[in-house]
């Protein structure tokens, strides 16, 4: 398989879309057909199943889109590394979830600013809905929140690990409340819901946001109420309450990056990340 056939699939996989993948792509649709037509007949099965109505995934097209990414974003990956080992001034780039663990953030940059030879770190800040690009090539490293951003396949540090809390006005019925359990915050009606990566949002009660900035504004005019980390509630402004969700899962703050890495500065970061909290 050549990487250009991998990236036409996983533009046509990512849109299910034959049409919009085209003019992501900038190229005419016919060809972008006849190349998915064509990796379909050398590997001898199907990938997308297409009807006039739609294109969907089948089993072989998910693996395939897996696969896929993972091996553009080590070819990504090596080309930036690569010309960025012939630079006088080597950097890192690091991903985060804008918003979340600002504290945690700020803490690690300002430690590794500190050390000898440490290299500029570029910031590379994500929506909260979508996958940090460790695997795209885009980032060297990333801060990743478990059980939430998958780490399988990655090399984690820990770095904090905290509670969950439900954050909502003082004025809500619940805000006097001591503790409270997930069944109590999921199945409010001013509940939350995250779009998946495709940009669609799942059913059921509560209102749709996108990013931690919309979610303290509908939060802050009584519209939401959410659960979210320590750590991230104490950015709150005042007149919201957080109130312990006692059956919630723990929130691990982590730093991941990939396990074929042999960078250095990378190692250094890592190393003082060790002793951020």
């Amino acid at each position: 398989m050549e990487t250009r056939e991998l990236r036409y699939f996983v533009a046509v996989a990512e849109e299910l879309h034959f049409g919009r993948a085209a003019e992501r792509l900038g190229i005419a649709q016919p060809p972008l057909s006849r190349t998915i037509a064509q990796l379909e007949h050398r590997l001898g099965v199907e990938l997308l199943t297409r009807t006039s109505r739609k294109v969907a995934l089948t089993g072989a097209g998910t693996t395939l889109l897996a696969e896929a990414t993972a091996i553009l974003g080590a070819v990504a990956a090596a080309e930036r590394r690569t010309r960025n080992a012939a630079t006088d001034r080597p950097s890192l780039v690091l991903a985060a979830k804008a918003g979340g663990s600002s504290e945690v953030l700020a803490k690690l940059l300002d430690a590794y600013a500190a050390e000898p030879g440490a290299v500029e770190v570029e910031l590379l800040l994500c929506e909260s809905n979508t996958h940090v690009p460790l695997l795209d090539g885009r980032a060297d490293v990333a801060l990743l929140h478990e059980p939430y951003d998958p780490t399988d396949g990655l090399d984690v540090e820990v770095l904090r690990t905290e509670a969950q809390v439900a954050v909502m006005p003082s004025t809500h019925r619940l805000a006097g409340a001591s503790r409270l359990r997930m069944a109590e915050v999921s199945g409010l009606a001013d509940g939350v819901r995250w779009p998946r990566p495709d940009g669609t949002y799942p059913d059921g009660p509560g209102i749709e946001v996108r990013n931690l900035t919309q979610l303290f504004q509908m939060i802050e005019l009584g519209r939401a109420v959410a659960a979210m980390s320590e750590g991230v509630a104490t950015g709150r402004a005042e007149g919201l309450v957080a109130i312990p969700i006692v059956d919630a899962p723990r929130v691990t703050t982590v730093l991941a990056w990939p396990p074929h890495s042999r960078s250095r500065a990378l190692a250094d970061l890592v190393g003082v990340a060790t002793g951020v909290s």
